[in-house]
């Protein structure tokens, strides 16, 4: 059990929920003191959780044994945590036995090579838990970039994202918070999962220094993953574009399918089709 991260995240998670956004029939005890942050208190989220404020405020501290799965359960009711950050927070708790990485290839399968190939006029391509890319189509190459002159430490998405090199889109100011949440739940989750991965431990310090909105969410314990968002992106021939861009986990490969849209009829799906 990693006791600090742990600890981190309960009192992230307890500071962000709102008195107000308690379910009215919920019972939380009367402050004894003025409240001088917005969050909820520690004794609060003892009392919805129906567990001792001593033990909670132990857990605060990295100072408590091993929480029961019922107890992570009724932790994870009471600060309202969506899919993604109660598995996070049972891998925390050491619930759930992280995935060893062995550094050996990894294989995209024969299937989701030929899905990507039949996807006429949708860039995508493939992403491990790193984000680095393993497969893409044409379109995806005619959109982003041509991925196969760049070299396997330099396709991944953070580098791409950070630097630009060779992109042939470039998103509007502003849409780059989007992306650094997105990669930050998705590499924070990847971390807990694979503790053991030196090279995803490097990428990690490395997008943290030079994006101070990645590392933003990184100390937040960012884990909610952004399936999907709406970018507007400037391509050098076919000019500006709006498309969605979605992410959809391949069951029992550990990769995701990365894809781009844009609303069936308009000037941008058009401009999708003849890349």
């Amino acid at each position: 059990m990693s006791s600090q991260e742990l600890a981190d995240f309960l009192r992230r998670r307890r500071e962000e929920l709102r008195p107000e956004e308690v379910p009215a029939e919920a019972t939380i005890p009367p402050g004894r003191r003025a409240r001088r942050t917005p969050g909820l208190r520690r004794e609060e989220v003892a009392a919805l959780a129906q567990v001792s404020v001593s033990y909670y405020e132990r857990l605060e501290q990295a100072r408590a044994p091993r929480p029961s799965p019922q107890v992570l359960s009724s932790l994870a009711t009471a600060l309202q945590l969506a899919e993604a950050e109660r598995d996070h927070l049972a891998r925390l708790a050491g619930q759930v036995l992280p995935a060893e990485y062995d550094g050996a290839p990894e294989h995209v399968p024969e299937d989701a090579r030929q899905l990507l190939g039949r996807l006429d006029g949708i860039p995508a391509y493939i992403v491990n838990a790193r984000l680095d890319i393993l497969a893409w189509n044409a379109a995806a190459a005619a959109l982003i970039t041509d991925f196969s002159r760049l070299t396997h430490d330099e396709r991944n998405l953070t580098r791409i994202s950070a630097r630009f090199r060779d992109t042939l889109c470039t998103g509007a100011p502003g849409s780059e918070s989007d992306f650094s949440r997105q990669a930050a739940a998705d590499l924070r989750a990847a971390s807990v999962r694979q503790p053991t991965d030196s090279v995803l431990a490097e990428l990690i310090n490395e997008f943290a220094t030079h994006d101070p909105d990645f590392a933003g969410n990184w100390r937040n314990h960012a884990v909610r993953p952004v399936p999907s968002v709406r970018k507007k992106l400037h391509h050098p021939t076919s000019g500006e574009l709006e498309i969605d861009r979605h992410t959809l986990s391949l069951p029992g490969s550990g990769f995701s399918l990365v894809m781009y849209t844009a609303e069936a009829g308009s000037p941008s799906a058009a401009a999708l089709r003849s890349l």
